[in-house]
């Protein structure tokens, strides 16, 4: 995974598909069709309220706005998160950064699809990578399994608002056959019966983690090229999910729309 993708829902279809019990965007969640690192972005947890940590109550599944890149507890400072936007499904559980996340603090992050670039022959304009945007071939929105982790700041007081960072990581495992040519690498996607045993914190046996991991049946998924604007992660709006058509390929090549593969060479200018 590339490191870029779409999350345009509002939180009213969030919670009525994700059955979220308490929506804790404040009002700040907007359409984001270029989802960066360092953004914030909503992710699904399942947690007791705020404030009610100590009265015996209930976790429950929650709406939040969490920053993109995991920043570990023990991190001397907040920075670094850009660096663990991903986290490898493979070893998950045997890193440092990200194995008590695994076990204790999972999450999903919803999102519309994803972006992967493709090395194209030649230089630019022609050549360089050309994006292409992933999506369910089923049209449901993607479920991405990710991890969760808060870092405070010693430096300011515990009920300082400004003194913690939630942040989150995407789960990624190897490409299966139909996006290999892409990328090696994909993000774990969860299926509707796999949501409440992911976000359920009271599973914390590794082997039932890993279980929930493994690599489900291929074919689940399309993949279309973009226009290049997406590259930019300052550029947003629903048209950098518009496919290309053949006339705005700029390595002149005829791709399939459903797989992204190149089905037939044309002049370049096609």
């Amino acid at each position: 995974m590339c490191g870029r993708y779409a999350a345009s829902a509002n939180p009213e279809e969030l919670v009525e598909e994700f059955d979220i019990e308490s929506d804790e965007t404040g009002g700040q969640l907007e359409p984001d069709y270029n989802v960066a690192p360092t953004k914030q972005a909503p992710v699904i947890v399942t947690r007791v309220p705020r404030g009610q940590r100590h009265e015996g109550a209930e976790p429950v599944r929650q709406l939040r706005l969490l920053t993109w890149g995991l920043v570990p507890s023990w991190s001397k400072d907040g920075k670094g998160g850009a660096k663990r936007i991903n986290a490898r499904a493979e070893d998950l559980l045997d890193k440092a950064p990200f194995r008590r996340a695994a076990v204790t603090r999972r999450a999903i992050v919803p999102a519309d699809g994803w972006f992967e670039w493709e090395r194209t022959e030649g230089k630019p304009p022609a050549g360089g990578k050309q994006p292409f945007y992933v999506t369910r071939r089923d049209g449901a929105r993607v479920a991405l399994a990710g991890i969760y982790e808060f870092w405070r700041d010693s430096a300011k007081e515990p009920d300082d608002p400004d003194a913690w960072l939630t942040t989150f990581a995407v789960l990624t495992t190897q490409a299966e056959a139909g996006l290999a040519h892409l990328h090696d690498r994909m993000p774990v996607v969860l299926e509707p019966e796999q949501w409440q045993d992911w976000l359920d914190p009271a599973v914390t046996e590794p082997e039932q983690v890993r279980a929930m991991l493994a690599q489900a049946e291929p074919g689940r998924f399309q993949a279309v090229p973009v226009s290049k604007l997406v590259n930019n992660a300052d550029n947003n709006g629903a048209d950098l999910l518009r496919p290309l058509d053949v006339a705005e390929l700029a390595a002149g090549e005829r791709l399939d729309a459903t797989t992204g593969e190149v089905v037939e060479e044309t002049l370049p200018g096609f």
